[in-house]
């Protein structure tokens, strides 16, 4: 992994900085210097008002289909709290607009290396606090946002100590176990929808459960009858391509790295190659999702959001 940029000379606005394209976690785990090495870019934006001195920082990563309107809805909010944002182009960056249908062109652990760069890089700013710089998505960015927290790919990507001082889930895709149960000592915040057929809810709160033993800072909030996408303010729709998640199948990533999933109870394979995952999709075969609003988890959203970051990293 190449260095950080510099951003002492305290620039604004569009940054192409140094990353690369694991597949899977697993690749971050054990296979980090075989990633394909490339530029990315993001945009880092200023409050109309900035506060006097280093001010917080959110990184915000987007979900399978690419930046939305209600995404910036929410970034508006944060920058009105004074804290700045850095906006992840990772499917720009690679030239893909969605991956709803394939789930394969680009991946979690490929914006994790995304965000984690930015993370090392918006530490050399002048006009941002290192030590208050958070992480926020929405569905397959609010994965990011979750597992971000998971101190072991913390390691691999910032193993100089780099972390997030908060990490605010949408919608998250939470179907991911791990035996090594290290995470980060900061807030968790996951919003998420009950009636959501795209990352079922039951896979958080199988999450959940497994690190409340370990003291993990989580706090999970639920919008009854909410659906996946709820903050946004498009009429509930099917998407009907959309590969989805069922609500009982986990993978598992072990001690050395490794990931497989049971397809079936006492059928299990690996889950750390390309091939892995399409293989894995041809015989699951789960298509067919819906999102769309749900007014008043919208309002909520909007405000208990921009709190959670402002209580964790503007105060």
């Amino acid at each position: 992994m190449q260095p950080p940029l510099d951003l002492s000379d305290g620039r604004w606005g569009k940054i192409v900085y140094p990353s690369a394209s694991p597949f899977e976690i697993h690749h971050i785990l054990c296979k980090m210097d075989e990633a394909p090495e490339h530029p990315v870019f993001g945009s880092l934006l200023v409050p109309e008002n900035p506060p006097d001195g280093p001010m917080p920082c959110i990184v915000a990563v987007h979900g399978s289909l690419n930046w939305r309107g209600h995404h910036h809805e929410h970034i508006v909010r944060w920058l009105d709290a004074g804290m700045c944002v850095f906006r992840v182009h990772t499917f720009d960056s690679r030239r893909v607009y969605s991956i709803v249908e394939d789930q394969m062109q680009v991946t979690h652990a490929m914006m994790l290396v995304d965000c984690y760069q930015a993370l090392r890089m918006l530490a050399t700013h002048p006009s941002i606090d290192a030590s208050k710089i958070g992480l926020a998505g929405w569905s397959l960015g609010g994965t990011v946002a979750l597992y971000g927290a998971w101190e072991p790919v913390a390691e691999a990507l910032a193993p100089e100590g780099d972390r997030f001082s908060a990490h605010l889930s949408f919608y998250p895709a939470a179907h991911m176990r791990t035996e090594v149960q290290r995470w980060t000592d900061k807030s968790i915040l996951v919003l998420h929808g009950s009636e959501d057929d795209w990352v079922p809810l039951k896979l958080l709160e199988g999450l959940v459960e497994d690190l409340r033993p370990h003291g993990v800072d989580i706090t999970v909030h639920v919008y009854e009858g909410a659906p996946h996408s709820f903050d946004s303010v498009e009429p509930l729709n099917l998407e009907a391509k959309a590969i989805r998640l069922d609500d009982h199948r986990t993978l598992t990533i072990d001690s050395n790295g490794d990931m497989w999933g049971e397809l079936e109870p006492g059928i299990s394979m690996p889950f750390n190659e390309p091939e892995d995952r399409l293989a894995a999709f041809r015989v699951v075969g789960n298509l067919g999702a819906h999102k769309g609003v749900d007014w008043e988890a919208r309002k909520h959203s909007l405000e208990y959001g921009a709190k959670f970051l402002r209580d964790n990293l503007a105060n």
